[in-house]
């Protein structure tokens, strides 16, 4: 299974190469990897995230894409769907099929029919829209649905300034 998901993940990454998507870039962490990228998310216009380059990895399992790859900020990120360790939280990137805490139905869930490209759109979406009823990070979402000018939006812009400091180290 191991060639067939490191040909996939070459397909698309040269396909991301030449037709690059708007609001983020993708590499690999080490060339000779093809299971490890490095990820770079603008943050979307019209949100607190605007402004901001937030770096995270994307890393496959050897039997992708029957199975999803974690995501996982580098940069610091202040989202309630974002745990406080970089995990990301989100359906698409959960394992295919039923959900245990009934939450999710199974075709939010991981299917083989997504690529890099949709998880990234589905992330940026996340980042303008974020989903406080099953949070990864409780506090981000008690703020985001108590104060979400005041506090929220604090913490989020002093995220987007420590991502535009280290986006030129």
């Amino acid at each position: 299974m191991t060639e067939q998901s490191a040909l996939l993940l070459r397909k698309q990454l040269a396909e991301l190469n030449k037709n690059p998507v708007e609001g983020f870039s993708a590499g690999l962490i080490d060339d000779d990897d093809i299971y490890k990228w490095e990820v770079v998310i603008i943050g979307p216009q019209d949100t607190l995230f605007e402004g901001g380059f937030f770096k995270a990895y994307l890393t496959f399992p050897y039997d992708y894409p029957l199975r999803p790859p974690k995501m996982k900020f580098i940069t610091e990120l202040w989202h309630p769907n974002v745990a406080k360790n970089g995990d990301v939280c989100i359906s698409i990137l959960h394992e295919p099929g039923e959900d245990k805490f009934g939450y999710e139905k199974p075709e939010e869930r991981w299917l083989p029919i997504h690529t890099v490209e949709t998880i990234m759109i589905s992330v940026i979406s996340m980042l303008a829209d974020p989903n406080s009823d099953s949070p990864a990070n409780v506090d981000a979402a008690k703020e985001w649905r108590e104060d979400p000018i005041g506090e929220f939006k604090r913490k989020v812009a002093r995220c987007v300034r420590k991502s535009q400091e280290m986006a030129f180290d």
